[in-house]
């Protein structure tokens, strides 16, 4: 990850500081009000980058029973727990340490549980993404992420993915729950398996909530496919409606460039131009 994987993490838990407005300063829609589409594009953010650990530990650690091994690009120690090199579940600890480490400009404490049921490019197949007392970059993150292949298609691998009992508490010491599903498609790269550099992604549907120390709600529905590439940090294109209070509006990630910039549109006309 660049430096803007952090810039995210950090501005958007924080109250999006970095925010240019269209419109004047009596808009009704506040600091605070918009800090909750930012944790809300963070905490996606920070599902993406777990998930994306779990797939490169399980996919690249060797099964050969050995107590704890490193894998490249991972500064967590991860210890393999299986009944045999062939045989499932396999059990993936990353141990970041009380202290943590840093992965890519990032630090990370606690540790991070991945199950495999079985192969994650069999049809059927569940990886399940557990945080223990974990932590990114300061800002803690709780609960399980399920990555289930749903493929039926050869072609077009697909995955859903699902987040259950979700907490994100953010630099500030507030507190978003969360939880949601969304279909994942490979769009690209799937001839390559073992270059993931040419992978692309696609979510055609989803809805996820993020839901507020003062009992707030927002609801983020997929409105236009999200492109995800792999060689980019964050989604490139496409739309989440939001709906919730008086922030019911667009989330647009822009043309499919790998930029930082992203816009929020309220009902109202204001427009938001954010920055990662």
């Amino acid at each position: 990850m660049k430096k803007t994987a952090i810039l995210l993490l950090a501005i958007c838990a924080t109250g999006l500081t970095y925010v240019s407005c269209s419109s004047n300063d009596s808009d009704k829609t506040t600091q605070a009000d918009v800090s909750s589409i930012g944790a809300s594009i963070a905490i996606d953010a920070s599902n993406e980058m777990d998930v994306k650990t779990a797939l490169q530990v399980s996919s690249k650690t060797s099964a050969t029973g050995k107590t704890a091994e490193t894998s490249p690009g991972i500064c967590g120690t991860i210890t393999v727990t299986q009944q045999s090199a062939e045989s499932y579940p396999k059990v993936f600890t990353i141990d970041y340490g009380t202290t943590g480490c840093v992965d890519n400009q990032l630090a990370r404490k606690g540790k991070l549980k991945v199950t495999l049921s079985g192969p994650v490019t069999t049809t059927g197949s569940k990886m399940t993404v557990e945080r223990i007392d974990y932590s990114l970059s300061g800002i803690k993150l709780e609960g399980t992420i399920e990555y289930v292949n749903t493929t039926t298609i050869a072609t077009v691998p697909q995955f859903s993915r699902k987040v259950t009992n979700g907490k994100f508490t953010d630099l500030a010491g507030r507190v978003f729950l969360n939880s949601g599903i969304v279909t994942v498609k490979q769009t690209a790269g799937v001839d390559t398996p073992f270059v993931l550099e040419d992978n692309v992604y696609e979510m055609p549907e989803g809805t996820h909530t993020v839901t507020a120390e003062s009992g707030a709600t927002l609801t983020l529905t997929v409105q236009e496919t999200l492109i995800k590439k792999y060689s980019c940090d964050f989604i490139s294109k496409g739309r989440l409606k939001i709906q919730g209070g008086i922030l019911n509006g667009v989330v647009d990630y822009g043309n499919n460039d790998c930029d930082k910039a992203y816009t929020y549109t309220n009902e109202n006309g204001t427009n938001f131009n954010l920055s990662m």
